[in-house]
């Protein structure tokens, strides 16, 4: 398997130029010999300084949440501080402040996925609630008995349930992709599903679990040469590389703001327009209306139609900060540092006696994301979990990742997931496979 295995020398960058309205945090341009991305960065995560049960923090569990910048806890601060207001409901000095903050955050977002217009973003709690609103509100209207709902059995239980609740609702059919000899989805099976009886297909771009990146471009243009529609789970793909919603064509796709960055409490729903103008109301409150009777009401445009009550302003605020931020490094260079890091990991994780890493081998032509799932022979990954933890300072995730079927699939009940960030640096996984080792023997001396 390590045949296949590219090797990369770490590239170096220097620090970076951020445009961020409140930072003065440099990080520049890539220089030979000048300190790799995530040493540029890691100063900016105050987080990321501190010890952990005696140890120096290593954090590697960037899949389930990201570290903040320094940035980002500014424009909180400042926030709360400084403009403190509800939105769209006042004419006074801080409410006007904390509007255009709030809509700035909005256009932000939009750009930053090439949205054509920041009308088709829409602010959630989060990217579960984002795809529950378009199971709710597309889903139960669009969807008849026997339509035909396409997933893969590696998708997050987010963009599984939802969509059991609305096929038992209305008795449309759930169609589940299995893995390929490769570990991946397999996405000649995929294509062979579609036929007219295909509404919408529901795919994540980069598996949580398996770090594989799927073809989105090809699955929305089968998609729609059968009228379906596509759904994608991009929370573990905004995060990491440059993802362009019109040149992926997709109709909706989803993200969360605290894998990227920003805040906990906010996500968000990217629609075309003229799907989301077609929708119905997901919930009910001030703000998703026009106007209000005793008997109807009639309900406000895109995307205050999704937005009812109070949103989470600081929280738009701060995922505004996060994007200004990202966009100051470069996604493409995020994503090739990234690439190049968990690569690294992969090759070091190797070398740990009878370990099983899923997903993808990295190659020429198969890129895997900064993150590897793996189970180590006869040891639960929560005590392996545990004890980086507490004897050695390094956290990483255990359990089944919100992917109860894929790791059915897989025949095994949990595995350990160690998941890497920009900030991350190659010590952080030389320190992270000595301490695995380490743990790995220290239970197999109980044997």
């Amino acid at each position: 398997m390590s045949s296949s295995i590219v090797r990369f020398g770490l590239r170096r960058v220097s620090s970076l130029s951020v445009f961020a309205s409140a930072v003065n945090e440099a990080v520049a341009e890539p220089a030979v010999g000048s300190p790799s991305l995530g040493h540029s960065t890691r100063p900016h995560f105050p987080i990321l300084h501190q010890e952990v049960n005696g140890s120096k923090l290593v954090y590697l569990d960037n899949a389930a949440t990201s570290q903040k910048p320094t940035v980002v806890l500014k424009a909180l601060q400042n926030y709360y501080e400084g403009y403190n207001s509800n939105v769209h409901r006042g004419i006074h000095f801080l409410s006007a402040k904390a509007t255009d903050e709030y809509e700035s955050a909005r256009r932000k977002v939009a750009s930053f996925i090439n949205a054509s217009d920041s009308r088709e973003i829409v602010f959630t709690k989060n990217a579960s609630e984002a795809i529950n609103l378009v199971a709710y509100s597309w889903g139960l209207a669009n969807l008849k008995p026997e339509d035909e709902i396409i997933l893969t059995v590696a998708e997050h239980h987010s963009a599984i349930v939802p969509w059991q609740i609305v096929a038992e609702k209305v008795g449309a059919v759930l169609k589940f992709v299995d893995l390929n000899q490769d570990g991946i989805p397999d996405i000649s099976k995929l294509k062979d599903m579609f036929s007219r009886k295909t509404k919408i297909v529901v795919a994540h771009h980069v598996s949580n679990v398996l770090a594989s990146v799927l073809p989105i471009r090809d699955i929305a243009q089968w998609a729609h040469d059968v009228g379906a529609k596509v759904l994608v789970d991009a929370c573990q793909s905004v995060p990491h590389m440059v993802v362009d919603v019109q040149s992926l064509n997709v109709d909706f796709l989803v993200a969360s703001s605290h894998k990227m960055c920003g805040p906990t409490g906010i996500g968000f729903l990217y629609g075309k327009i003229d799907l989301l103008s077609s929708m119905p109301p997901f919930l009910g409150g001030g703000e998703m209306i026009s106007d209000v009777y005793l008997d109807h009401s009639t309900y406000a445009e895109p995307p205050s139609r999704f937005e009812a009550g109070t949103p989470a302003i600081g929280e738009a605020i701060g995922l505004g900060a996060a994007i200004d931020y990202l966009s100051g490094i470069g996604m493409q260079t995020i994503h090739d540092y990234e690439v190049e890091l968990g690569s690294y990991l992969y090759e070091r994780l190797l070398s740990v006696p009878n370990i099983r890493i899923y997903g993808p081998a990295p190659s020429e032509n198969v890129q895997r994301a900064a993150l590897c799932s793996f189970n180590v022979e006869n040891l639960h990954p929560t005590d392996l979990a545990t004890f980086l933890d507490q004897q050695h300072g390094v956290a990483i995730r255990s359990g089944h990742h919100c992917a109860q079927p894929l790791h059915r699939f897989l025949g095994v009940s949990s595995s350990a997931r160690a998941s890497l960030y920009f900030y991350n640096t190659k010590e952080d996984v030389d320190y992270f496979i000595h301490a695995l080792n380490d743990t790995v023997n220290f239970f197999n001396s109980f044997k």
